[in-house]
C-alpha cells in the first residue's frame, strides 16, 4: 500500500492537468447511503416503499404518477443538508485551491464537494441543492422541498416544484456532460474513485481519457475490462487514501 501511495503522490506531483471523477462512494464515509450495497438505500427501504422497484421509487415516472409516494422517499432518503464534507471532499477542494486539479466530475447529488470548497464541479446526475418548478421553471433552494407543509411541493404559479437530479428515465444535463467530457479529455491525470464504473452512461465518460496516468481508488477491484488502461488501481477507502498524500 505505501508503494502504491508513493506512486500517486507522484503522479500527482507531476500533473499539470488533474481531473477526478467520483461516485457514491466518495460520500459514504460522510454517511451518505449509496444505493445499490447491503447498506444502501435500495435494501433499507421503509415498509411503506416495499412493494415497489427500488429505481421506480426515484423515476421520472414516479414523480409524474405518483408524486406524494416520490416526494415521501425524497424526503425520508435525499436529504444531505446537514451531512459535512470528508477527507476526500477537503483535499480535493485544496488540490483545486493550488492549482492542480482542473475539474471534479461527479455522479453525486449531495452538493459536498462545493460544502468542502471545490468551485469546478461537474454534476452529472443534478443536485438535491437546487430545486424549480416543473410548470414555470422558477428557481427554488434546497430547503424548499424538505420543509414543504404538503404532501407535494407547490410553486406560487400552482405547479409542481421538484428537485434538479437527474431522476430514472431522463436524460443527463448537456452541460455537465460536455464539460465533464471535455475536462476528462485535457487531462494528464485522472483519478476515479469510490465508483464501481457500472452506472452508465456515466461511467462511458472515462474513455475519453487519453493523458499520461489514469488512477482507480475503489474499496472493490474493478475487473479489468471496464479499467484496461489503468496504471494504479488502490483498492482502499478514498477518505483513507487522500489523508496519506499532501496536496
Amino acid at each position: 500500500m505505501n508503494e502504491k501511495i508513493a506512486l500517486l503522490q507522484k503522479y500527482i506531483d507531476e500533473a499539470e492537468y488533474a481531473v477526478f471523477f467520483g461516485g457514491a462512494g466518495v460520500s459514504t464515509e460522510s454517511g451518505v447511503p449509496d444505493f445499490r450495497s447491503k447498506d444502501g438505500l435500495y435494501n433499507n427501504r421503509d415498509v411503506r416503499f416495499e412493494k415497489y422497484a427500488p429505481e421506480y421509487l426515484l423515476s421520472h415516472s414516479c414523480l409524474v404518477k405518483e408524486p406524494k409516494v416520490f416526494f415521501e422517499f425524497y424526503r425520508q432518503k435525499m436529504d444531505a443538508r446537514k451531512v459535512e464534507p470528508n477527507a476526500a471532499h477537503l483535499f480535493l477542494a485544496e488540490l483545486e485551491r493550488k492549482g492542480k486539479l482542473k475539474a471534479v466530475v461527479t455522479q453525486n447529488i449531495d452538493g459536498l464537494h462545493q460544502k468542502a470548497g471545490s468551485k469546478n464541479v461537474y454534476e452529472i446526475h443534478g443536485s438535491t441543492a437546487r430545486n424549480y418548478c416543473m410548470k414555470c421553471g422558477k428557481i427554488y433552494p434546497a430547503d424548499f422541498i424538505f420543509d414543504f407543509p404538503g404532501d407535494i411541493p407547490k410553486c406560487s404559479c400552482g405547479g409542481t416544484v421538484r428537485c434538479d437530479v437527474t431522476l430514472y428515465e431522463e436524460l443527463l444535463p448537456d452541460e455537465a456532460v460536455e464539460r465533464s467530457v471535455a475536462a476528462i479529455k485535457k487531462a494528464d491525470l485522472l483519478i476515479i474513485g469510490g465508483t464501481s464504473l457500472t452506472v452508465y452512461p456515466a461511467a462511458s465518460y472515462v474513455r475519453f481519457f487519453r493523458g499520461k496516468h489514469l488512477v482507480i481508488i475503489n474499496k472493490d477491484h474493478i475487473p479489468y475490462d471496464l479499467n484496461p488502461e489503468t496504471d494504479l488501481e488502490i483498492n482502499a477507502p478514498i477518505g483513507k487514501v487522500f489523508s496519506a498524500l499532501r496536496a
